[in-house]
């Protein structure tokens, strides 16, 4: 099966998720660009960017998504003595900019990223317009660690993580699971780390009339 290649500014759709490759898993089709307009499509859509440098845009969506419940977020015994130290501050949007940079920056055993500019610049339009939203975990007057991603009505569509400290991260991500904005917490592909925090592996046949439900009240 031939990819499908959608050209610059290509007309707003995509193809059938349905049709996305099992090889590798959930790619579905390149190109397009990403602005404001086709991003949100694509979520609508359980469609998502990511690609390297160098390569086209890439847009997936797996056949096995990952899905956090907000209720469901498991809290161990050491993040709920993280919690219990309040020696943090959670802020909302305060430094979007900063959080995505440190999401961008190299991992143990990993020195590259796929959050490049190109993403970094995409999605700072869309929280100037209201759509991304950063959640930070401040320690010391210093951000310590958050995360951030998209919302559309009840659905957050997380896109990245990071910690500086420990437990920073899994501080927000909790505050987020008990903010009561948000149903549904989309962390597109399973790991053993989001699994471990309560995270559930979802077909996408499953998943995807959920967020049509969801989605159809915004």
């Amino acid at each position: 099966m031939q990819l499908p290649y959608l050209p610059p500014n290509a007309p707003l759709v995509f193809p059938d998720p349905a049709q996305a490759l099992n090889d590798p898993d959930g790619l579905l089709c390149a190109g397009a660009d990403l602005s404001p307009a086709r991003l949100l499509l694509a979520y609508r859509n359980g469609i998502f960017p990511w690609f390297n440098d160098g390569d086209p845009i890439l847009w997936w969506s797996p056949g096995t998504r990952c899905v956090l419940q907000p209720a469901h977020m498991r809290i161990n015994r050491s993040m709920r003595k993280a919690i219990k130290r309040e020696n943090y501050e959670i802020r909302f949007d305060t430094k979007f900019d900063e959080v995505i940079e440190a999401c961008a920056g190299p991992r143990t055993g990993n020195p590259g990223t796929w959050i490049n500019d190109a993403m970094q610049q995409a999605y700072s339009v869309l929280h100037l317009l209201g759509h991304a939203h950063s959640v930070e975990c401040w320690m010391d007057d210093e951000l310590a660690g958050g995360l951030y991603g998209v919302a559309i009505g009840p659905c957050f569509f997380g896109e990245s993580m990071f910690s500086h400290r420990s437990n920073a991260s899994k501080l927000a991500l909790a505050w987020l699971c008990q903010c009561n904005r948000y149903s549904l917490i989309d962390c597109q592909m399973p790991t053993e780390h989001l699994l471990g925090l309560g995270a559930e592996s979802m077909p996408r046949e499953e998943f995807l009339p959920i967020l049509t439900s969801l989605l159809s009240e915004s």
